[in-house]
Formats: structure tokens, C-alpha cells, sequence
């Protein structure tokens, strides 16, 4: 939009002196950050490896490649755009075009329409191709520092909120909401996102649990043949197919358990135990226990954790199902910590990367919404919303000079001695 044609806003107040404003600056960026971006990609080969896992069925001619386009939404994810109609607005940003691979001067990037398109061409194959891209991804990075011993397998469900007649969306009672429930998988040692895959939002927490963990162990077993792999999940996850999977291919695990009436009166003596504990010494009790129990459905009895807690408001009693083989008190702190590494996880991929805002009509069209948004968590990798304000959203003009392009950073913005740290990084290529 020419100088002359841009609408001037007037009248900001209270300020000392009249202040107009008006849309109309040299070739600015609101994200100068986006070099930071752009040299984590190259690294990480990310955007490059899930191109390279899409069929490309246009005809005629192409203005923008797959590699492009994925950049493109990555990118503008990243820095807190995450719909597509941002695009047709930061389509001619300078910088996001020079870090997509164009000129400021060449041809502006894909509009909203074009990025749909995209999401919407894919189907279950492809979809699959992406996911196995994206354990690529996890491979590469959990590897650099050299082959690792363990690796422990968290599992957890969560809610994706829908809005309007999308595909697979459901009412589910427990979170009570129309939604998508997606299945993620990630590193308990390290929080980094191993897979996550889309169903529909009725589905029990433990749906295609099994399938997508084969897959997962086949890959680690194939890049690592003697990394021992463990496994926890909540009590959705407490079904006898998981167990049975996990037994048969020897990977030791901590699975939570509702507390049904034959588990209550299993720990009952320890209840009460806890009880007496409580009235004699006014404080926080917890006690710890074991048992061998067969579940109607289990066909065998297995090891059962459970804990005893009296707190002031009230008893609290838990249950864990396991093949480990520490003792109980040792195994259950082990079990609960994967709150901080499964749930901390969703939580920044919702937070930091609106793993939560998967607005297509089209279910598979969302699988790769969903993708993309665990792809963006590669880029700066963790802290998020902090990488955000203070290293990527950060003013910028671009000036043509002899020899290349010059990027004026805003003066006086605080993230200025984060950047020069990012810079000095000796693992920098």
C-alpha cells in the first residue's frame, strides 16, 4: 500500500504532544528474531525432512515449493501467528521471505488459501510418512551427544478444543467439551516430543496406544539395538493389551490404576494405618504397599504399588500396576514424576507452540496441523513464550548494502544481551 493511500491514526492520548500513526515504515519486520529460526531449521533439517516425506500432486505451474510452504507456517507458528490467515498479511514480511528462501524483492509468500490447500491435500499416507519424518527429528537430536542407555517412554492424552462441525470432534464427559484427543508420546528424561497423533475426541485415553508405541519401539530398537526402553502412563493407559505388548517385548513399566473396590480393600489395612498415623501426630502421613493382584480382564496377577496419604483434607489413595521391581515407596516417586516431563511437555506445546488450535474442518488436515506445531517446538526447543519476546520479537528494517543484506535490530530492547549470547555459541556451524 502506497504512503498515500495508508489510513492515519490520530489522537493517541493522554500525551504530552499530538501523535499520528500510520502503516507506512521502510521494509520493517516485527520479528527480527526469525534468523534465529531459520539457522535452527538448517540444523535440525526440519522443515527439508518433512517436504521431502509430501507427494507433491500440483500440475502446472508451482510459485511456491513444499519446503516453502512448511517454512512458511512453521515460521509464522513460531512467532505467534498461528493461523492462516496471518499469512495474508506476513506473506510480504521482508524477513520471513529472505528466511523462506526469497529476496525481500521477489514475489511475496503464500496467502491463506494456498497454506489451506496444502493441509487439506494430505491423506492418511502421507500423514503417516510425516509422522516417521517427525521420529526423525527425535532420533537425530536424542542421539547427537551419543547412543543413549535408556530411554523412558512417557504417554498421555490431551484435549484439543473444537469449534463448529469438525471432522471427529466429540463431546467427551471428563473434560466436558467438544473436542479432538490427541495421543503424545514423549522423552521422559529429556521433555522432547517423540510423536503425537490426532483422534477423535470420544476415543478412550488408551486408543491406538499399542500401535503407535510398536512403531515407536522399532524405530528406537533399530537405531539402538541395546538401548533399554521403559515406559509410564496414567490410568487411562491401564489396559491388558498395553501390558501385554510391554511384557512380551520386555520393556519394564508404571502404569497408574483407578481405584476400583477390590484395590480399596486391598490397601484398606494400610488406610487405616495412615489414619491412626494422622490422629497421633496431626501431620501428613504417607505410607507405602505392595500386593499381587488378578484382574478379571488380566487373565494373571500382576505387581500392584499403592500409597496411602492422609492429608488434613482427607485420605488420598493410589495405584500403580508395574513390572519394576523397586521398592514402593522408591518405585511410586518415580511413577509421579512423569507430571513434569508428559504434562510439562503438553503444557509448553500448548502454551508456546498452540498445540490446541487445530481449526481445519478436515481430520486428517489437522493430523498435520499437528504435526507442524510439535515441529515448531524443535526450533528454539524450550521456554517458549521467554524465546518469543525476547529474542524473537524484536523490531527490525532490512537494508540492501554492497555485499549482502544488513538487518537494523530495535535499539534499547532488552533481549539485545541474549542475542549477543545466542551469537557466541561455540556449536554455532
Amino acid at each position: 500500500m502506497s504512503q498515500s493511500a495508508t489510513p492515519t491514526l490520530r489522537c493517541f492520548s493522554p500525551l504530552s504532544v499530538p501523535l499520528e500513526a500510520s502503516f507506512d515504515g521502510p521494509r520493517l519486520t516485527s520479528d527480527g528474531g526469525l534468523v534465529w529460526l531459520a539457522e535452527a531449521d538448517a540444523a535440525l533439517d526440519l522443515c527439508a525432512g518433512l517436504a521431502a516425506a509430501l507427494p507433491d500432486r500440483r500440475t502446472g505451474a508451482v510459485r511456491h515449493t513444499l519446503e516453502t510452504l512448511l517454512r512458511q507456517r512453521a515460521f509464522q507458528i513460531a512467532c505467534g501467528y498461528e493461523d492462516q490467515d496471518d499469512a495474508d498479511s506476513l506473506r510480504s514480511d521482508p524477513l520471513l521471505k529472505l528466511v523462506c528462501g526469497r529476496l525481500p524483492s521477489d514475489p511475496d509468500l503464500a496467502s491463506q488459501p494456498t497454506l489451506s490447500r496444502l493441509e487439506n491435500a494430505v491423506d492418511y499416507k502421507a500423514c503417516y510418512r510425516l509422522a516417521r519424518a517427525l521420529l526423525e527429528v527425535y532420533l537425530q537430536e536424542r542421539g547427537r551427544s551419543g547412543p543413549p542407555r535408556r530411554i523412558l517412554i512417557d504417554a498421555d492424552g490431551t484435549d484439543d478444543p473444537t469449534h463448529g462441525d469438525q471432522e471427529g470432534s466429540a463431546y467427551h464427559g471428563y473434560y466436558q467439551q467438544h473436542m479432538l484427543h490427541p495421543l503424545l508420546l514423549t522423552d521422559g528424561d529429556t521433555d522432547q516430543p517423540i510423536t503425537a497423533i490426532l483422534r477423535p475426541g470420544t476415543c478412550h485415553a488408551s486408543r491406538g496406544g499399542v500401535s503407535v508405541l510398536k512403531r515407536v519401539v522399532r524405530a528406537l530398537r533399530a537405531r539402538w539395538p541395546g538401548v533399554r526402553i521403559e515406559f509410564r502412563a496414567d490410568s487411562g493407559f491401564a489396559v491388558p493389551a498395553l501390558y501385554e505388548y510391554l511384557e512380551a517385548e520386555g520393556i519394564p513399566y508404571a502404569i497408574a490404576l483407578g481405584g476400583n473396590s477390590r484395590l480399596q480393600e486391598i490397601a484398606a489395612d494400610l488406610v487405616a494405618a495412615a489414619e491412626r498415623e494422622h490422629e497421633r501426630t496431626a501431620q501428613k502421613v504417607r505410607l507405602f504397599g505392595e500386593a499381587q493382584d488378578a484382574a478379571a480382564s488380566w487373565g494373571q496377577e500382576r505387581r500392584v504399588v499403592y500409597k496411602a496419604e492422609r492429608l488434613a483434607k482427607g485420605a488420598n489413595v493410589r495405584f500403580v500396576v508395574t513390572t519394576r521391581t523397586e521398592e514402593p515407596e522408591a518405585l511410586y516417586t518415580w511413577y509421579v514424576q512423569r507430571g513434569g516431563s508428559a504434562e510439562g511437555c503438553i503444557k509448553d506445546l500448548k502454551h508456546g507452540c498452540f498445540l490446541d488450535r487445530l481449526s481445519d474442518h478436515a481430520f486428517w488436515a489437522n493430523q498435520v496441523r499437528l504435526f507442524l506445531h510439535v515441529a515448531v517446538y524443535w526450533l528454539p526447543g524450550t521456554l517458549w513464550v521467554t524465546l518469543r519476546l525476547w529474542v524473537l520479537k524484536i523490531g527490525g528494517w532490512l537494508r540492501f548494502q554492497l555485499g549482502g543484506i544488513r538487518l537494523h535490530l530495535a535499539a534499547s530492547h532488552p533481549g539485545e544481551p541474549l542475542w549477543h549470547l545466542l551469537a557466541s555459541r561455540p556449536d554455532r556451524r
